[in-house]
């Protein structure tokens, strides 16, 4: 820079920091007149030695006064940063949270929530371990299959895996078929859209495979959509009503190839026990039934 003088300008821009440098309760002078930290104790100023080569100058540097960061400085600039930072990752997970096109009612679905019964006990161990290794879980392209019976907890637990990796800032999307159809058959977005988009997840969820409509046009957009994830060693975890065995046994090659793509990349769990729907629709009809025992 034309007329940029470090033996002038340099230490002019040290002597103003050091004119603002507030003087904190407590603190003091050493001996060499430089501010000393009255919490921690480290100094505030201290001498400065820079490279300045310049004529005249043999050694080549040039020492001055200037601030310095003590402990207490320092650690309120990484705490600032890490709230800084805190805040930028609650919000992706926020912006996560909305783009997986998962239902609000399984949005507080967590593992600290999950009521461990005997039926499901193993399946929380499994369901965790999966989350928590999820890492190795994408490098193997290892994906699940939750199957059972209506109201045993399948979507429940999946949505516990998905909310514990966007709290973490991974990407998922979980979603229904019956959904994704919906919206290609609305026109609302582009079959090549709706899958570039989930090809962008780390994991997706697709919930309640088989409630479909059988129509060659659904099962072959269900197959696209399958066969992407598939074809790019992505992992996805599906839930289903379907047996194991009535997937293995289907003769109908629209849904078969489907399976196939299933089975060769997913690790199935079955899911038994009473239906919570079911149990908590008993619980609130005795409650009504006690409000409504009137003398």
């Amino acid at each position: 820079m034309q007329g940029f003088d470090p033996q002038t300008i340099l230490p002019r821009i040290a002597a103003q920091g050091l004119e603002r440098q507030e003087i904190r309760p407590g603190d003091w002078f050493d001996d060499d007149g430089m501010l000393m930290c009255g919490k921690c104790g480290e100094p505030r100023q201290g001498m400065v030695t820079v490279s300045a080569p310049m004529e005249g100058n043999p050694e080549n540097k040039m020492t001055f006064k200037a601030t310095r960061s003590c402990k207490c400085d320092r650690d309120k600039e990484a705490a600032e940063k890490q709230a800084e930072q805190d805040k930028k990752d609650m919000e992706r997970v926020a912006r996560l949270k909305k783009a997986s096109l998962m239902d609000e009612k399984l949005r507080e679905a967590s593992f600290d929530s999950f009521q461990v019964t005997k039926y499901n006990a193993r399946n929380l161990k499994l369901c965790r371990r999966y989350a928590e290794a999820f890492d190795e879980m994408v490098s193997k392209n290892q994906g699940l299959i939750f199957w059972g019976s209506v109201g045993t907890g399948k979507s429940f637990a999946a949505a516990c895996i998905a909310n514990h990796l966007l709290n973490r800032g991974v990407p998922v999307m979980m979603t229904s078929l019956v959904k994704l159809l919906e919206l290609i058959q609305g026109g609302e977005e582009k079959e090549s859209d709706i899958i570039a988009r989930m090809n962008s997840a780390k994991l997706v969820i697709f919930d309640d495979l088989g409630a479909e409509r059988n129509t060659d046009y659904a099962l072959e957009k269900i197959y696209n959509i399958i066969d992407s994830r598939y074809r790019r060693k992505l992992p996805m975890l599906l839930t289903t009503n379907l047996t194991i065995d009535e997937m293995k046994d289907e003769e109908d090659r629209r849904y078969s190839r489907i399976y196939d793509r299933i089975f060769e990349t997913c690790y199935s769990m079955q899911f038994t026990g009473p239906s919570w729907r079911k149990k908590e629709a008993s619980r609130r009809f005795t409650e009504m039934e006690k409000l409504f025992d009137i003398d």
